[in-house]
């Protein structure tokens, strides 16, 4: 029965969804003094040319409604991007649409793709605005779990996850919050699944950039015969560290980009005028740009694996991404979200439960995703603080 006026307002479905973690973990952070591991933002700013491209823009007058699709100029820079990096040819007029960041283009291809009672097929640990996406749309979330500490995929589970009434595979590589990156033979099973349900793949690689280790990032429309049959994801905020700013893009075929298009009109119209030029240059920088901010990302997860480590949690080495995951049982935690709560008064650093993006709650129950993307003194803070609550020798009613 419906509820009346004086009921709950919120619609059904979304109903499980309250504040986010983030914003949970990042006001505790804030209240307490505590160092923000758990919100995946830099601490410092993006390249100088970026920064001074804005500025430039807003002087220069660019500070009102722009294009709906994006300006000419980033549009026609993402193609060249996508060209340049992977050797994807395609029409910026058509097959480019720019975005409020990337949550806001996953959102408009999941609301414009998805019928009530569609299926989507994701894996967990999954980005939180996954699951709140799919509920928007009346669609049915399925999913396949990838397990700590390899987060490798499994092939029976996947498979189970695919039906008849799967419309389409949101694929997240580099991943968050695992710091997985797929490999080409567990790419090319989802594709073959995905192609043996006709289904679409949109991937979401905002962190496609940020990979270590010599790793290749490997995007799926790249593959045999997906470049039909994929509509890719991406972002300014994380590769240049300006992620205020919320530009995003979305590239695929050109009728898989209108319809996203169609339905992002109504929900931003158009965002981030003055920052869309400025990105645009961005993405024109040299190599040195990308390859630097890669290597100082790797320095630093090495930094905090060893402090995490150190500190006696069991530590997940990230081949990308900003974050590292890690099982806080060594330190007598059962339940993640509880020791998130508590370790700001615990050792004065924020992290995130892994549970929280899980159907699977068990397969998560102690995990801990910390940012890596901050200054080296504060991970070296973090660390520090760390290590002495791991060896502080806690009472039985310490642990939580």
């Amino acid at each position: 029965m419906p509820d009346t006026v004086d009921g709950p307002l919120l619609i059904e479905r979304m109903r499980g969804f309250g504040t986010t973690i983030f914003a949970e973990m990042s006001a505790l952070a804030a209240s307490t003094g505590a160092i923000n591991l758990g919100q995946g933002f830099p601490d410092t700013d993006g390249p100088a040319e970026l920064l001074d491209a804005a500025v430039a823009a807003i002087r220069g007058g660019r500070n009102q409604y722009p294009p709906g699709p994006g300006v000419p100029e980033l549009l026609q820079a993402v193609a060249r991007h996508q060209k340049r990096f992977y050797g994807i040819e395609l029409d910026p007029a058509n097959q480019v649409l720019v975005t409020a960041g990337a949550t806001e283009g996953i959102a408009a291809v999941v609301l414009a793709l998805c019928e009530p009672g569609d299926e989507v097929v994701t894996f967990e640990p999954y980005y939180d605005s996954y699951a709140a996406t799919i509920a928007l749309a009346g669609a049915v979330r399925r999913t396949s779990v990838l397990r700590f500490p390899d987060f490798a995929v499994d092939e029976a589970s996947l498979r189970s996850a695919f039906s008849s009434r799967t419309r389409l595979v949101l694929l997240n590589s580099p991943h968050n919050p695992t710091g997985k990156v797929f490999t080409r033979a567990e790419l090319d099973l989802v594709c073959a699944l995905a192609r043996e349900h006709n289904a679409w793949v949109v991937t979401d690689e905002v962190y496609e950039h940020l990979v270590f280790d010599g790793v290749e990032h490997i995007p799926v429309a790249t593959l045999p015969g997906m470049a039909e049959h994929t509509i890719s994801i991406s972002s300014s905020g994380k590769t240049f560290s300006a992620t205020g700013w919320k530009v995003g893009w979305v590239t695929g075929p050109a009728r898989a980009v209108a319809a996203a298009r169609t339905v992002k009109q109504f929900l931003t119209y158009v965002a981030s005028g003055p920052f869309q030029p400025a990105v645009a240059l961005a993405l024109g920088l040299g190599d040195e740009v990308y390859a630097g901010l890669a290597r100082s990302l790797q320095g630093k997860r090495d930094l905090l694996c060893q402090g995490l480590s150190d500190a006696g949690l069991t530590v997940s080495r990230p081949a990308g991404t900003y974050f590292v995951v890690a099982d806080a049982a060594p330190l007598g935690a059962l339940d993640g979200l509880q020791f998130c709560r508590e370790l700001p008064r615990l050792c004065g650093v924020v992290g995130v439960p892994v549970s929280v993006f899980h159907d699977d709650v068990d397969a998560a129950r102690t995990l801990i995703r910390f940012a890596f993307c901050k200054r080296d003194e504060v991970l070296v803070e973090a660390a520090r603080r760390l290590r002495e609550l791991g060896t502080a020798g806690w009472t039985p009613t310490d642990r939580v």
